[in-house]
């Protein structure tokens, strides 16, 4: 649990999950959820283990109080340590309800299964920073703002299946035996193991592959994908626009770095737009198609702009609420 709050404990949320806390420890619990999301995730667990027991409760007739202090050993050796405090003693009617539900044979089954070792669905949020997160396999995985990521807490089976929406950058850890799936809206990515960046966006989904193979299909079309190759995908239209990737755009979110190979400039504009929060506007399509070789490595939008002008001598004009290449 977040060190931020440390007199959060479990007797703590039992409280809260019956309604006996006062408006101070309410806002205080209320708090701490919204703070971290492992603490929703904790407390989503939690409230799953306390709904299951209600089913039990009713007919246990063990020792309670017994029951509840293996609840507690169990709990905090299987799962993530837990600070506890101290609480002030009373005689709360959900204590009798709590460790009648912990008899040996729901222990056994309810802790293990959502607090212990067995297989949890995880969801990580890159909201407003950039995220990487290294998934049971090894596969490090880094989330651009406002993107998220689900999968098991292990990967059983014979596939490593992963949902994402947004943007992310994948460096595949290897097994041949269990191919890694990403599921993105209705489009789905298949590897052994590679690296490649996954973006969808404004109705369209973008593949691009950096190292190795990737298969990407939607429905029942596909194409394969190598080094260097990218496909776009558009949810209006059924076709899978198979291409070459000029460049590393999506880079910049990895490492501040921008990588330009041929890249038609209305391509890097568009890039330029999105990371910088801009409205930049070419006149002139031929202009929009002219090619640019190079990187841009943590420079600031008026030093990439200076190099566009000199590169291609144009002129650069902010006018209104647009800055204007012609």
């Amino acid at each position: 649990m977040n060190q931020n709050y440390p007199h959060i404990n479990d007797d703590l949320l039992v409280k809260y999950l019956v309604g006996e806390t006062d408006a101070n420890e309410n806002d205080v619990v209320k708090n701490w959820l919204d703070t971290d999301n492992a603490n929703r995730k904790y407390y989503n667990d939690f409230k799953k283990i306390w709904d299951k027991s209600l089913d039990i409760a009713a007919n246990s007739t063990v020792d309670e109080n017994a029951a509840w202090l293996r609840m507690q050993n169990r709990m905090h050796t299987e799962a993530k340590p837990v600070p506890v405090i101290q609480l002030k003693k009373a005689s709360f009617g959900w204590m009798r309800i709590a460790a009648s539900f912990l008899i040996i044979s729901a222990i056994g089954y309810l802790v293990y299964t959502f607090l212990g070792n067995s297989v949890t669905e995880r969801e990580v949020f890159a909201t407003n920073t950039i995220l990487t997160e290294t998934l049971p396999d090894g596969t490090v995985v880094t989330l651009n703002k406002n993107s998220s990521i689900s999968f098991a807490s292990k990967f059983e089976g014979t596939t490593r299946p992963v949902t994402m929406k947004g943007e992310a950058f994948f460096d595949v850890a290897p097994d041949k035996q269990k191919p890694f799936i990403i599921q993105i809206n209705n489009v789905t990515v298949k590897v052994v193991g590679t690296s490649f960046n996954v973006k969808n966006k404004n109705g369209k989904t973008t593949v691009e592959v950096e190292t190795g193979i990737v298969k990407v299909s939607r429905q029942s079309d596909s194409v394969e994908l190598t080094k260097g190759e990218k496909v776009i995908i558009e949810d209006e239209h059924p076709e899978l626009i198979k291409g070459i990737s000029k460049g590393r755009l999506y880079n910049y979110y990895r490492n501040n770095e921008l990588v330009c190979n041929g890249t038609p400039l209305q391509e890097l504009v568009d890039a330029l737009n999105e990371i910088y929060n801009v409205n930049i506007v070419i006149k002139g399509t031929d202009l929009q198609e002219k090619p640019i070789t190079t990187t841009f490595k943590n420079q600031s939008l008026n030093e990439i702009l200076s190099v566009i002008s000199d590169v291609f001598r144009i002129k650069v004009e902010r006018k209104n609420n647009q800055i204007i290449l012609e």
